[in-house]
């Protein structure tokens, strides 16, 4: 016996083991071997990925937080961002199907052809952002207005949703280029240049927002540069890692030369992909904008704040859920449907259970995590409200996720945008005007048809995926 190893004290040192693998990134066969240890190499990275994602946000809200006349710099952060969310439907719908398209060609052990598909989906990105950043940089503040800014909070916020929308090739690019290398397995890369990324902006936002010695500071304008700078240099580090040749994945100059086939082909997963993000952002800017309308200013930074908490907890389990999409294409590429389906279900467990210790941590810690963002009582009373409401439906939003990106993985763009039209539009919007205006619950009336809606969409998405369809789609 004193010349084995016991089990029990091995467990420490495989789980290490596993950690530093997923942390360092290396490219993975996720067709053999463990799912469990497949599934631990894929979330690491990827749910710090999106906490990093969701650290912009936070840190912008923080420092503008603390700003004279921080009730309309709140409201200008979290307006903007809900803008953007239409932009970060785009990027992450068409870098969804990316990962679609690159994990199926990876799991045929084609790594050339998963290369030129990557290429071709930057191409279609520069192309559909060069649109959107125009549009934004000329109606900033018509957009500020539309959803539901006083005339001051938008005149405060116009210079910062003009950078924001200005630069937003880089938040693009972001997701893109991640989902290319989740797309391959590769994680760890999408991890450290979002890493990279806030670690710029984290230095740079409160030294341009307050500025420092003879150096004023730039107020909101300046976490919109600070953000802007520090995307852009995560994007910079992903190029250089998408061409150096140091990975499965290499994309040259040439790969950006459209070949309307592999265009098309890519489109026709992107579209709905694109549309099922674009339904479920703008069903989150009628709320915002019904917050806005029926809770004041105060109200609506309120929900805000509450929303960008949220976001912080919702992304990692977003990141988690990414495992799924990149396990069921490689898997479905090797024709290995039983493994896909296997994956999917021990992903959405661990999701849960994630979202279970989120949720408490949520009851118990809301009054310490609002106050860390604002000093206004007014503000801080709306935001736990809406936090103790919203997550109530915590563990089904984190098993809903899961089911949503396996059909995405599987290249089945179209049934998850269909239950977020049903769920989002033609659902919780009625239920939320109804009980905000009809019953005059206001914005309390908003909080609670999110949990009732997400709840609903999640039983959709088992009903469906227990139907199998998503096994028999061609990429």
């Amino acid at each position: 016996m004193s010349g084995q190893t016991s089990p029990i004290r091995s467990l420490p040192s495989g789980v290490f083991s596993i950690i530093k693998r997923s942390i360092r990134g290396e490219d993975i066969d996720l067709t053999t071997g463990s799912l469990r240890t497949a599934v631990i190499l894929l979330a690491i990275p990827m749910m710090l990925e999106m906490a990093m994602e969701s650290v912009f946000a936070l840190v912008d809200l923080y420092f503008v937080g603390h700003l004279e006349h921080s009730s309309f710099a709140i409201q200008t952060v979290g307006l903007t961002e809900s803008v953007l969310a239409v932009l970060y439907s785009l990027a992450i719908g068409l870098s969804m199907a990316t990962t679609a398209v690159v994990a199926r060609r990876i799991g045929e052990k084609k790594p050339a052809e998963a290369s030129r598909a990557g290429g071709q989906a930057i191409f279609v990105a520069l192309i559909l952002n060069s649109i959107v950043s125009a549009l934004g940089v000329i109606y900033a503040k018509d957009i500020l207005l539309l959803m539901g800014a006083s005339e001051e909070s938008a005149r405060h916020g116009e210079r910062f949703t003009q950078i924001m929308m200005g630069s937003s090739i880089f938040i693009m690019l972001l997701f893109l280029i991640n989902g290319i290398f989740r797309g391959a397995g590769n994680a760890a890369i999408a991890m450290k240049s979002l890493v990279v990324a806030n670690v710029i902006n984290i230095i740079l936002c409160p030294l341009l927002i307050n500025g420092i010695g003879p150096i004023e500071g730039l107020g909101l304008t300046g976490a919109a540069i600070a953000t802007s700078i520090g995307r852009g240099t995560g994007v910079i580090y992903q190029l250089y890692h998408l061409t150096s040749g140091k990975h499965i994945i290499r994309i040259y100059l040439r790969y950006l030369k459209p070949r309307w086939s592999e265009v098309v082909s890519l489109c026709k997963i992107a579209g709905p992909a694109v549309l099922q993000f674009v339904i479920a952002s703008c069903s989150w800017i009628f709320l915002a904008q019904l917050v806005a309308v029926t809770g004041a200013d105060e109200g609506s930074a309120g929900y805000q704040t509450a929303l960008r908490l949220m976001m912080f907890f919702m992304l990692p389990a977003w990141g988690l859920s990414n495992a799924a999409a990149t396990l069921v294409g490689q898997n479905l590429g090797a024709g290995l449907l039983d493994r896909a389906e296997k994956a999917v279900f021990k992903t959405a467990r661990y999701n849960a259970i994630y979202m279970l210790i989120v949720t408490a941590i949520s009851f118990a810690c809301a009054d310490l995590l609002v106050s860390f963002f604002s000093n206004d009582l007014e503000v801080r009373k709306v935001a736990k409200e809406a936090i103790y409401i919203m997550s109530t439906g915590y563990v089904l939003y984190g098993i809903g996720m899961v089911l949503i990106n396996a059909f995405n993985g599987a290249g089945d763009t179209q049934t998850p945008t269909w239950i977020n039209l049903f769920g989002f539009w033609l659902f919780q919007i009625p239920l939320a005007h109804l009980l905000a205006k009809h019953f005059n619950m206001g914005p309390t009336g908003v909080f609670m048809a999110i949990p009732i809606a997400e709840s609903c969409i999640t039983v959709a998405g088992v009903i469906l995926f227990r139907m199998g369809k998503w096994k028999s789609i061609k990429v």
